[in-house]
Parts: C-alpha cells; sequence; structure tokens
C-alpha cells in the first residue's frame, strides 16, 4: 500500500500578506512569495490582506461654539499592520466604517468647544485628537493610523459671505489709514518745498535788488564824472526814463498779452519819477523816525 500526497501552491504579492486556515481555524500567516499549502491536510489560502497605506476621506457636518454650521474635510491614512494581519482579517468586516465613526464622534465632541476662529487656527489639535483616538482604538483590530488631515474646513455660505465682508471692510480701513498717513507726508513734503522755494524766491529778489542798485550807483557816478553839471537827480530821470520804455516795449513784444492801455504823454514820465523819489523820501524819514524814538 503506497502514501499519496496533494500538494498546492500559492504566490502572494510584495507588500501584501495570507491568511491560511486548516479546517477552517487560521494557522498562520503567509509571506509575500512562494508558498506550499497541502489541502490534504486542511491547509488553503483563506484570504490576502494588503499592507499598502490606504486613504480615507471623511466628511463631517458639525456646528462650532458660535453657532455656525461647518463642513470638515478630513484625510486619514491607515495600514494593516503586519504582525496582526489575522487580526484584521477576522476582528472588522468593513474598517472603514468602523474608523468613520470614530472619527466623526471625536470630531463632534472636539469642534463644538471651539468657535469658527478658533477651529481654524487649532484645526491640528483636531487632527491630533483623532489620531490618538483612533490609534488607540483601531490598534486592537490590526489597523495603524499612520496620519490624519484637516483638508478643509467649509462654513455656511452665508457665514463665508459674511466673514468676506468683514475681511474686506478690515482690509479698506487699514488702506485708509495708509492712504492718510501718506497724504499727510505728501501735504508735509508741499509744505516744506513752497517754504523753500519762497525762501530761495526771497534771496533771487533781494540779489536782484542789490545788483540793481548797485548797478544804479555805478552809473549814476559814472555819469556825474562824465558830464559836467549833470547832478545825481538827472541822471535818476534818466534811468527812469530808459527803464519807463523799456517796460512799455516788453509789454508790446509779450505774445501772451492781450490789448493794454496805458496813460503815456511827455508829463507821465516826471510824474513816475516824482512818485519814486517821494516814496524814497517817505521811507528814510520813517526809519530816521523809528530810530530817534529807540534812543
Amino acid at each position: 500500500m503506497g502514501n499519496a500526497s496533494c500538494i498546492l501552491v500559492g504566490c502572494i504579492d510584495q507588500a501584501s500578506v495570507g491568511v491560511i486556515e486548516k479546517w477552517g481555524r487560521f494557522e498562520k500567516l503567509a509571506e509575500p512569495g512562494l508558498n506550499f499549502f497541502n489541502p490534504c491536510a486542511g491547509q488553503y489560502l483563506a484570504g490576502i490582506l494588503s499592507t499598502r497605506i490606504n486613504s480615507l476621506d471623511v466628511k463631517i457636518e458639525t456646528k462650532t461654539k458660535d453657532n455656525v454650521f461647518v463642513q470638515i474635510v478630513s484625510s486619514i491614512q491607515y495600514r494593516v499592520i503586519k504582525q496582526n494581519a489575522d487580526d484584521a482579517y477576522y476582528e472588522l468586516q468593513n474598517p472603514e466604517e468602523q474608523i468613520q465613526a470614530y472619527v466623526f464622534d471625536v470630531v463632534r465632541a472636539q469642534v463644538p468647544r471651539m468657535t469658527l476662529d478658533q477651529l481654524f487656527e487649532q484645526k491640528d489639535e483636531v487632527a491630533k485628537s483623532v489620531l490618538e483616538e483612533l490609534e488607540k482604538v483601531m490598534r486592537e483590530y490590526g489597523y495603524s493610523i499612520e496620519h490624519i488631515l484637516m483638508v478643509d474646513i467649509i462654513p455656511d455660505p452665508s457665514v463665508r459671505r459674511a466673514m468676506n465682508e468683514i475681511n474686506a471692510a478690515q482690509r479698506l480701513q487699514l488702506a485708509s489709514v495708509y492712504k492718510g498717513e501718506a497724504d499727510k507726508i505728501l501735504q508735509v513734503k508741499k509744505a516744506e518745498a513752497e517754504a523753500e522755494a519762497k525762501y530761495l524766491g526771497g534771496v533771487g529778489v533781494a540779489r536782484q535788488r542789490q545788483a540793481i542798485t548797485d548797478g544804479l550807483r555805478e552809473n549814476i557816478l559814472n555819469f556825474s564824472h562824465k558830464v559836467e553839471g549833470a547832478t545825481a537827480k538827472d541822471v535818476m530821470d534818466l534811468i527812469l526814463i530808459t527803464q519807463y520804455f523799456d517796460t512799455i516795449k516788453d509789454l508790446g513784444n509779450s505774445s501772451k498779452n492781450t490789448t493794454v492801455f496805458i496813460p503815456h504823454g511827455p508829463g507821465h514820465v516826471r510824474d513816475i519819477g516824482d512818485q519814486i523819489r517821494n516814496g524814497m523820501m517817505e521811507g528814510k524819514a520813517a526809519a530816521l523816525s523809528s530810530n530817534l524814538d529807540n534812543n
């Protein structure tokens, strides 16, 4: 009587683990590669689990402390623990539903304690709390929670519009402050420029008048020395007449002027000279009187 044997060969892919049963009971885990099973002894490959990282997106709707309804989109990255693959295979029929239920429970316990602004600021704290709770529970079932991301926080559309309006108003207010400061600086610089221009203009006028005075003095002295019998009054009258005709000439040559009526006659020049001399004499008299009062 001879011995008979039946051997079945199975191949398990990389990043996977096989579950081998014997007569309906778990016997061992099969590593990636070529594996041999003995159907005659009741061995067979019950299933294969992937040890790659899986991602599960969960959308939770909840309410904040300031009564704002928000939708939180989170991404959970999890994987099967290779050494505990038998627990993952036998304990949970649908691990994604289990993970989603725990995420709902933790988020809806944490978020109502925060305002909307605090939720945006502390979303990493919420993710940390969910990670700690899930890691503690799911490890018993052979799953490891690798990472949790709070992908998005979506408030109610009316709240989003209000937040945008508040943000826009704050930016407009800040822009108005900056614009006011800029206008203030511009006005100060403009005033400083006008003051500097007036100062330089005054210096220029003073130098111009000094040059005119020096020129008149030199002309009077030269004319008096070269023309016998000529007095300073005669020279001044001659200079005034010359300047008077130069002024009329400039008015006529100016293209920007229209018709200009000027009183003119033989005695008009004499009247102008008398007015200038009278003004100079009155100025000297006033200066002398002021000096006597001070003494």
